[in-house]
């Protein structure tokens, strides 16, 4: 009977190594196969095929972790911080950052800048399609996705082309370089195109978090917690009001940068266009125009989605019923209540109360302490 159960014993050790091995293998796997544009640069059915087999592995591997977010969960939101800046430790590393402030921009490059979740992956969309005047070409026979045309700076190699190995496109043939980095961190060239998009505050916290469950799936850090690291220094990229407030003081001085909110694109998509080819020396017939306003159009990017996910799959995100495109609401902060909403009022109201940035003109919600319970007008 003793011999039973030490055999017993010994095949559920084994079992649950073996488990453990395969959880850890999966793991790798992803990782290596998705690493930089490995996933990104695929062709779509090569893609499907990852996803789907992605799927099959959560199957068996999800519920160990719905089983042990039962009893725990990651407390605090992991972070890297090199020169003052806090940034994801997966993506991003002192190193990484080094090389962004020593990047050499050029004449070929445009840097979409924002903070996480304020219409990044739609302004790299908007300026692909203004370069091709409305026939961009994400397909297999074009660039097959967003991230492998447009390298993320300060993650690079890790989460898109590299920028070594960016490609020039359209017939200007520039190159689209997406980044979340502070003002201070990005070097300037007087030839070079800089493109900042802000979002009201208690929207990009709401998008910020379904992005954050649809990656971290059950593990994720309780919403209050997530709450807490938004409204602090902890904020990956800095917060809300430092980053708004560096790029804004960077586009006062300077003709090469243009600063465009979130609200004015899904207010005036057409018009917008118009700026920003303008912006780009790109003139547009009414014709490009309205194809690119189409194509960047919420409906066309959803439909469209597999050309735009900003992060390679995981086993939580092919598991998730989140997608990485969401409504595209101009009222996100409706999906937070108003405790959420006082905090984050508060803290950006004092983070910004000698600041040059009118929050008052763009954001007087903010500004004068009202909860977020209305549509949002500029």
């Amino acid at each position: 009977m003793l011999n039973l159960l030490f055999q017993i014993l010994a095949y559920g050790v084994a079992a649950v190594v073996a488990y453990v091995f395969y959880i850890l293998s999966v793991i790798a796997w992803t990782e290596v196969s998705s690493r930089g544009d490995g996933y990104f640069s695929k062709p779509l059915a090569d893609r499907q095929k990852f996803v789907k087999i992605l799927q099959r592995h959560a199957l068996f591997i999800r519920p160990l972790f719905e089983l042990i977010s039962r009893r725990f969960r990651i407390s605090k939101m992991p972070l890297m911080r090199h020169r003052n800046v806090a940034g994801p430790i997966m993506m991003c590393s002192k190193k990484s950052y080094e090389s962004t402030l020593n990047y050499k921009p050029g004449a070929e490059d445009i840097f979409i800048a924002t903070q996480m979740k304020c219409g990044t992956t739609w302004m790299q969309q908007i300026v692909f399609e203004i370069l091709h005047k409305g026939d961009g070409d994400l397909s297999d026979q074009g660039y097959r996705h967003m991230y492998a045309l447009s390298p993320w700076i300060e993650t690079s190699p890790t989460s898109s082309v590299p920028i070594e190995r960016a490609p020039l496109v359209g017939e200007a043939k520039k190159r689209i370089i997406k980044t979340h980095m502070p003002a201070q961190l990005i070097p300037n060239h007087e030839a070079a195109r800089y493109i900042y998009v802000t979002r009201h505050p208690v929207s990009c916290f709401a998008s910020c978090v379904d992005f954050i469950s649809l990656l971290g799936g059950p593990l994720m850090p309780v919403r209050k917690s997530i709450l807490d690291w938004y409204c602090s220094d902890n904020m990956w990229w800095m917060s809300w009001p430092d980053n708004v407030e560096g790029w804004w003081q960077r586009a006062q001085k300077n003709s090469n940068v243009l600063f465009v909110h979130y609200e004015e694109l899904k207010q005036d998509l057409p018009g917008m266009v118009t700026k920003i080819a303008k912006f780009l020396d790109t003139e547009l017939t009414t014709e490009e125009r309205d194809k690119i306003v189409v194509k960047a159009g919420f409906e066309y990017m959803k439909e469209h989605e597999y050309f735009f996910e900003m992060f390679s799959p995981n086993i939580f995100s092919v598991s998730n019923s989140i997608g990485f495109m969401q409504s595209g609401s101009l009222n996100r902060h409706e999906d937070t209540d108003n405790t959420e909403c006082d905090r984050i009022n508060v803290f950006c109201r004092e983070k910004m109360k000698n600041s040059d940035y009118p929050l008052a003109l763009f954001y007087p919600d903010v500004a004068h302490g009202d909860l977020v319970k209305r549509n949002l007008n500029l």
